[in-house]
This record gives C-alpha cells, structure tokens and sequence, in this order.
C-alpha cells in the first residue's frame, strides 16, 4: 500500500484535516481499512464488528515524548490549531520551556471536567482507563510500548494473529525490519506525511526522537514523582497501573 501513515491510516478526530475529505480518503480506500485515533473508548462509537488495537506505555516515558512534541511545534502549528473554525475551549498555550511546571499541570490538570490529568492535551490515565476495563472483549487487544521494543516481532506475529493477517514466514525478516524505529528513523519518508516539516521544528527529526523509556529518572523530582502516584493510583485499578508501567501480559 503506497502513501505515508497519514494517507493510509487517517487520523479521524484530528480537526487541522477537514473531515469531509478525511472521509473521502476513507471512501475511496480498497484495502482492509485503518483508522488512527487519540479518544478514550468512553468517546468513541464501538462496533462489534470492528477490532481494536490500543498502544499503552508508562505514563513517566508518554510525558519526556510530549516534551519533545509540545516544545518541537512550529509558530504555524499553533495558529492553524487555534485558528480553527468553531474552535471549542481556550487557545491551545504554546510551550514556555519549564518543563517541571509543564510536569505539574500534566499530572494534576485535565483540560475537561471528567479528566484530572493531561493538560493542556487529553488525559493518558482516562484514556488507559476506559479501554483496560473493556479488555476482555475479544475485539480489543492492547499492546504495550515496552514489549513493542523488546520484542517486536513477537508482538507483531501476535497482532498479525488477532488480525486474521497471513505473513508468508520468508517475509517475516523484512517486515520487522521496516518496522523497527531505527528503520523509520533513518528512512521517515516512507512513513510520514511532508506536512511533518510545517507541523515541527526539524520535521521528523524532531517527530522521530529517540524511542527510549526511562528518561524521566533524571527529571522528576522525589516530590513531583509523588504527584505522580497520586494520580495512578486516584485514577486507575492495580492491575491497568501495573501493567500501563510494565507491560507483558494481561489478564
């Protein structure tokens, strides 16, 4: 399938692309579709019909990634967000650099009455939440970023398996290998959009940051660490924080 991820896989509650033609690009697709989204299973129309993959990973490394993202957009990022027409809340705040204040309004503000964390984007823990209660139901399967890392092509030959997708065995190397973040990272041109360049500062280089887990220990303080914990553990049952950490396998 020819196109970036944007063309292939539209971001469908992404406002900066008209939904109209969002919808056209969906309509005029032949191949089995997928469609991206950042909403809360709370916030978004299930159907039995359709399966379900959600992307989990320890809130600590979702905050040092929105670091890079928040501080990388461009001047034109935030006026075409702000500027959007019917806009509903406050102007979108650009990022003034503190990121232990930035830490503080992420972790104990949500930017809708139903979040308590997330500000000034949507709430992780919510998001988390909402699908990990439903995981038992056999069209939605959660992966973790860790195990993504770690094991790659295990987790891709159980996807594929959930999927009902047959990879001939001899293509298996190849296929892990276009998949792996150094890949993406030395060829993002197969992958993402040329808008990249107008939506951050340095395109992907920027978008496409360092895939790691753990920065944050050098960061967050004792205290902020606390907050932290608060928040896990007012928002989530045991067993979504555990493995939100974690990852692995889930019960």
């Amino acid at each position: 399938m020819p196109g970036s991820v944007s063309s292939i896989s539209p971001w469908l509650d992404m406002r900066l692309s008209p939904l109209d033609e969002t919808l056209a690009t969906l309509e005029a697709q032949t191949h089995r579709r997928c469609i991206k989204t950042h909403l809360a299973l709370d916030g978004l129309a299930y159907f039995d019909e359709l399966k379900y993959v959600v992307v989990g990973r320890d809130p600590r490394d979702v905050f040092m990634s929105l670091v890079n993202h928040y501080g990388g957009h461009t001047a034109q990022f935030f006026e075409a967000m702000n500027g959007l027409p019917g806009r509903i809340g406050d102007p979108f705040p650009e990022y003034d650099g503190d990121i232990h204040k930035l830490w503080k309004n992420w972790i104990t503000r949500g930017w809708f009455e139903w979040e308590s964390d997330g500000y000034p984007y949507w709430s992780h823990l919510h998001h988390a939440k909402t699908w990990w209660e439903f995981r038992h139901l056999p069209n939605i399967h959660l992966i973790h970023y860790s195990d993504l890392r770690s094991d790659l092509e295990g987790q891709m030959r159980a996807l594929a398996a959930y999927l009902d997708i047959e990879v001939p065995e001899e293509r298996w190397p190849s296929v892990v290998h276009e998949c792996q973040f150094e890949t993406v990272k030395t060829n993002p041109e197969k992958v993402l959009d040329p808008m990249i360049d107008i939506m951050f500062k340095g395109g992907s280089d920027t978008f496409l940051y360092k895939a790691t887990n753990g920065r944050w220990k050098d960061i967050l303080s004792v205290e902020e660490l606390a907050l932290y914990r608060q928040a896990m553990e007012s928002t989530l049952p045991a067993d979504c924080a555990a493995w939100l950490e974690s990852g692995g396998a889930y019960e």
